[in-house]
């Protein structure tokens, strides 16, 4: 069966303020139960250029991101900035930087992207098929960041948010005070489960605590819908549920098996890839601690 991919609808420029752009991911799906994910991303479009958030899983994607941008706007691509380093979110920036635009990331996410992209690639490739991933390869970007900062472009002022080690290590979020919007990144999601395998628990909720204060108007999640500073509050709480059924779990006495096998959790089990990520997440958690008691 063949593979494809939905680029129309995909990639339609979804307006949520004033130059402000979600492109909401799809899937490429295969006739086999393995379907892959494509994160959200977009672009902000100010007086001298546009800028873009994450880009996508090839560089098929990446391109037609900047078709998508191209029938909005004629102004320069002048910044991509990629969130995190997971492999939704990452790959189309070869497209970009064929077009010589400059890449920034977290120092911590450049760091990541090194180490184990090479092997991510490998998988899509085995996983989608040549055709689907033709001429996709991994750039890292040289520009980086180690702390939140204010970037200057044209006439907006972008924060560019990190609060420590969260879903990734490097975890970016960026806000357009002009518009109130958040691209929250690998943060936030709307009724999709969370991935846990690269967190820290307690920073991930830190990091959401430190968005919520700033009472965005709108917030582009990794994954799902644009919604409203409700998404933060949703995927915190379905964190802090994780945490509290495994900790339960693990001081009853339950072994790993069991954990996993008695942890539902229904109030979030009509969430996109419940089935899949959420023993996934248990299972992580319950290491976590069994490693924690023994003191490493």
């Amino acid at each position: 069966m063949a593979l494809f991919m939905s680029w129309a609808r995909a990639l339609e420029p979804a307006p949520v303020a004033p130059g402000v752009y979600a492109l909401i991911g799809e899937w490429f799906e295969r006739a086999s139960d393995n379907p892959v994910e494509v994160g959200n991303s977009g672009f902000i479009v100010e007086r001298d250029g546009v800028i873009v958030i994450d880009t996508g899983i090839s560089l098929r994607h990446g391109q037609a991101m900047i078709e998508a941008i191209r029938r909005v706007t004629d102004r320069p691509i002048t910044l991509v900035i990629l969130t995190h380093a997971a492999q939704a979110f990452v790959f189309g920036s070869a497209a970009f930087a064929d077009l010589q635009v400059p890449l920034l990331t977290h120092a911590q996410s450049a760091q990541l992207m090194r180490q184990r992209c090479e092997r991510c690639l490998h998988d899509l490739q085995r996983m989608l098929g040549p055709e689907a991933m033709a001429g996709t390869r991994l750039v890292v970007p040289e520009r980086t960041v180690e702390a939140s900062t204010s970037l200057a472009l044209g006439d907006r002022h972008v924060e560019l948010l990190y609060s420590g080690w969260a879903s990734t290590p490097g975890d970016l979020s960026v806000y357009d005070p002009a518009s109130g919007t958040l691209f929250a990144g690998g943060l936030v999601t709307n009724r999709r489960i969370p991935e846990v395998r690269d967190a820290k628990l307690d920073g991930w909720l830190r990091a959401l605590d430190g968005l919520s204060q700033l009472h965005p108007k709108r917030i582009v999640p990794g994954h799902g819908a644009v919604g409203g500073p409700e998404l933060i509050d949703q995927t915190a709480r379905y964190l802090r549920a994780l945490d509290d059924q495994v900790h339960r779990l693990y001081q009853e006495g339950a072994s790993l098996q069991d954990a996993v096998d008695n942890s539902a959790l229904p109030d979030f089990a009509g969430w996109a890839q419940y089935p899949q990520f959420h023993r996934r997440n248990v299972q992580h958690r319950y290491l976590e601690l069994e490693l924690e008691e023994l003191g490493g």
